[in-house]
């Protein structure tokens, strides 16, 4: 992925997405990688996950990476998951994030060069198209490599740069071999800290639902 000197980026992370992405293409991200790896390549102003949660239950499998990307460097947007019967009775939850993400992206483009997007979702091809016209550079992170591809074709066309997470492999996967600490630093006002499990663990999420 290219980036200007000094060019102002914010990564903006459709989570329901970049997990079935990274699943179909059978690894598990690190997101301290992640980070630290765009950090190195940019002048990054935020890095921002959203995610739908059931908040009813007891306990969510994606509330331990939850509270660890917002005790490290990333901004958690979330939102309760919702209920509903679909027109065969059948019982779905909803968690689309699309609207969240694409409002931020708007409001903060004032004070960004470049938006790194990381969805696969062919809904912000009209966002990517609106942040182009302010005269904003936007990627798109996905992949080509599952069948059928997890990027839609015209959010790939539309997008300054498409990045394969294929190509990031090596710079943001964790080694199978590893695993994650159960314990980290204690960050500010004593509040418990919770290292990511592997995604394979976490909630499955489609675009619709969860």
């Amino acid at each position: 992925m290219h980036f200007y000197p000094k060019e102002r980026v914010a990564l903006f992370i459709d989570g329901a997405n970049l997990y079935a992405a990274a699943k179909s293409l059978a690894y598990d991200i690190d997101y301290k990688k992640l980070l630290a790896h765009f950090r190195s390549q940019c002048h990054l102003v935020r890095a921002l996950y959203y995610t739908a949660i059931a908040e009813d239950q007891e306990y969510s499998s994606i509330r331990p990476l939850i509270d660890w990307l917002d005790y490290n460097g990333f901004s958690m947007v979330t939102k309760p998951t919702k209920e509903f019967t679909d027109s065969m009775g059948r019982r779905k939850i909803k968690g689309n994030m699309d609207i969240e993400l694409a409002v931020d992206a708007m409001e903060l483009a004032e004070n960004l060069d470049h938006i790194v997007i990381f969805s696969g979702d062919g809904d912000f091809r009209c966002l990517v198209q609106a942040l182009q016209q302010k005269g904003k550079r936007v990627s798109i992170v996905s992949t080509l490599q599952t069948q059928p591809p997890m990027v839609a074709d015209e959010l790939r066309r539309q997008a300054d740069q498409f990045v394969d997470l294929v190509d990031l492999k090596d710079v943001i996967c964790r080694p199978q071999s590893a695993r994650p600490s159960h314990r980290v630093s204690a960050p500010r006002n004593n509040k418990p800290a919770f290292a990511p499990r592997d995604t394979r663990d976490l909630l499955h999420q489609d675009d619709d639902e969860i």
